[in-house]
C-alpha cells in the first residue's frame, strides 16, 4: 500500500483545486482520498510542492509511425513504405514509453494506415503494455483505418505512389461499397479492435484532393457505424468538410476528428446528437509544412485559421471536446500543447483538463479512470503549480503513476 502526499490535487468532477492531498493506493486502485486516518505500515512518498492529477488521454495518436529518427510535419518520412512491422512495432514501444512519461496514461491508437500484410500491430502493442512486457499507456486500438481507395487514409496517399507499387487489401483498411467495409470492419474487430476509425473527407498530409471532400457514400458510412455498434464499438471519423461531418452525425458515427469546416447548424447537429469532437487543435501551430509540396501548404494556409473558429464556436455551443493530438503530426510526448490550444481556443484551464480526462473517458466508455476517487485506477500524476491557472504546467509532469506502479518521479 501507497500513500501519495501533495500540496494540491484536482476535484475533476467539481472543477476545484484542493488542498492538500493524500491519496491511498491499494495494488492498482485508489484505495482513498484524504481519508481521517492513514493506514498503518503505508509506504509514503510526499510529493510536495506539486498539484496532483488524474493521468491525461489523448484520443487521437499513431504510436506505430513517427519517433525520434523521424521529422514531424509535412511531407510524411519515408518510413511508411520501408518500415517493416517489426521494426515498425518496435517504434511504437519507444513512441508508447514517451507518451506514458508525458503524463498520458490512456490513448486512443486511431488507425494505421501503413501497409502490415493484415496484422493489428496496434492492438499488439495493447497487449505487450497490458502484459507488461514494455512500458506505455493504456491504448485503445482501431487497428486498420478503413479508407477508399484513393482515400486520405489510404497509405498509398501519403506519397502517391504509382500504381502496383504497394498493393492493399481489405483486410489492411481499404474498403470500396457496403460489402467491403463490412468485411473491413468485421476483420479489424476479429482481430482485437476497440474502436473503428473511417475516413470520411480529404485531409491535408495526403495527396487525396481536397481536405473537405466526402469520401465514403452516405450508405458506406451506416453500414460502418451499423456494423460496429452491433460489436458493441464506437466509431471515430476522421472529417474536415462540413458535409462530411454531417452525414457521419447522420449515420450515428460517434466522434468526429479535427471537424474544421464545420458550420455553426452542423456543431448544433452535434450538440444535438451528443457527438463527440477531437480537434486536435494545436496542429495549428505544431505541424510543420515548410517542407511540402505547395498543394499541401495551400490547403493548411486555408483550413487552419478556419479549424480555429470552428473549434472557439464549439467550445462556446457546449460540443463534447477531448483531446487529441494526431501525433506523430506533432512529435509524441508533446500532447500537452493540446490543452493549451483548447484554452487559447476559449476553454478555462479546468475545462481543458476535464477535456483531457472525464470527457475523454466518457467518450471510450471508461468509467474506471479519469478522476481522483476510491475505486477507480491509479493513474495519477504531478505537475508543479497549479494548473488551473497556467494549463502550461500540465507540458512539466513531474511523476506519473500508471494501474499503481510509478513510473517517473520517485
Amino acid at each position: 500500500m501507497t500513500v501519495l502526499r501533495a500540496d494540491r490535487w484536482v476535484d475533476i468532477t467539481a472543477g476545484e483545486v484542493l488542498s492538500p492531498a493524500v491519496i491511498v493506493v491499494e495494488g492498482n486502485h485508489i484505495a482513498a482520498v484524504n481519508p481521517a486516518e492513514v493506514p498503518a505500515g503505508a509506504t509514503e512518498i510526499d510529493l510536495g510542492d506539486v498539484t496532483l492529477l488524474p493521468g491525461l488521454m489523448d484520443m487521437e495518436v499513431n504510436l506505430l509511425i513517427g519517433g525520434p529518427e523521424t521529422p514531424t510535419g509535412l511531407p510524411l518520412p519515408l518510413h511508411g513504405v520501408t518500415d517493416d512491422p517489426v521494426y515498425r512495432s518496435l517504434r511504437g514501444v519507444y513512441n508508447a514509453r514517451t507518451t506514458l512519461m508525458a503524463g498520458f496514461t490512456t490513448v486512443r491508437n486511431l488507425g494505421l494506415m501503413v501497409k502490415t500484410g493484415g496484422y493489428l500491430l496496434d492492438v499488439d502493442l495493447m497487449r505487450a503494455i497490458d502484459a507488461g512486457f514494455v512500458e506505455g499507456p493504456r491504448i485503445v486500438p482501431a487497428g486498420h483505418a478503413i479508407s477508399p481507395t484513393g482515400g486520405h487514409l489510404e497509405p498509398t496517399m501519403f506519397r502517391g505512389l504509382a500504381p502496383h507499387i504497394m498493393p492493399l487489401s481489405v483486410e489492411e483498411g481499404v474498403a470500396d461499397g457496403v460489402a467491403e467495409v463490412r468485411k473491413a470492419v468485421r476483420y479489424q474487430l476479429k482481430y482485437g479492435a476497440k474502436v473503428i476509425k473511417v475516413s470520411a473527407s480529404g485531409g491535408i498530409m495526403s495527396v487525396s484532393g481536397p481536405p473537405g471532400a466526402q469520401q465514403y457514400s452516405d450508405e458506406e458510412l451506416v453500414a460502418i457505424a451499423d456494423e460496429a455498434h452491433r460489436a458493441g464499438v464506437r466509431v471515430a471519423t476522421h472529417a474536415h468538410g462540413d458535409a462530411g461531418i454531417r452525414a457521419c452525425i447522420r449515420a450515428g458515427i460517434d466522434c468526429i476528428e479535427h471537424g474544421s469546416l464545420a458550420s455553426d447548424e452542423t456543431l448544433q447537429m452535434m450538440v444535438d446528437h451528443g457527438t463527440f469532437l477531437v480537434a486536435t487543435s494545436y496542429l495549428s501551430e505544431g505541424l510543420d509544412v515548410s517542407k511540402a509540396g505547395p498543394i499541401q501548404q495551400a490547403k493548411a494556409a486555408e483550413l487552419f485559421p478556419r479549424a480555429r473558429a470552428a473549434l472557439g464556436k464549439a467550445i462556446k455551443m457546449g460540443v463534447k471536446i477531448c483531446t487529441g493530438t494526431d501525433a506523430p503530426a506533432i512529435p509524441h510526448g508533446a500532447g500537452a500543447k493540446e490543452l493549451w490550444a483548447l484554452v487559447d481556443r476559449g476553454m478555462t484551464p479546468m475545462q481543458a483538463l476535464q477535456a483531457a480526462t472525464i470527457t475523454s473517458a466518457e467518450l471510450i466508455q471508461a468509467d474506471d479512470r479519469g478522476r481522483l476517487e476510491a475505486g477507480l485506477l491509479a493513474d495519477i500524476i504531478a505537475v508543479p503549480g497549479d494548473p488551473s491557472r497556467d494549463i502550461t504546467l500540465v507540458e512539466d509532469v513531474c511523476f506519473v503513476m500508471k494501474d499503481g506502479q510509478i513510473y517517473k518521479g520517485v
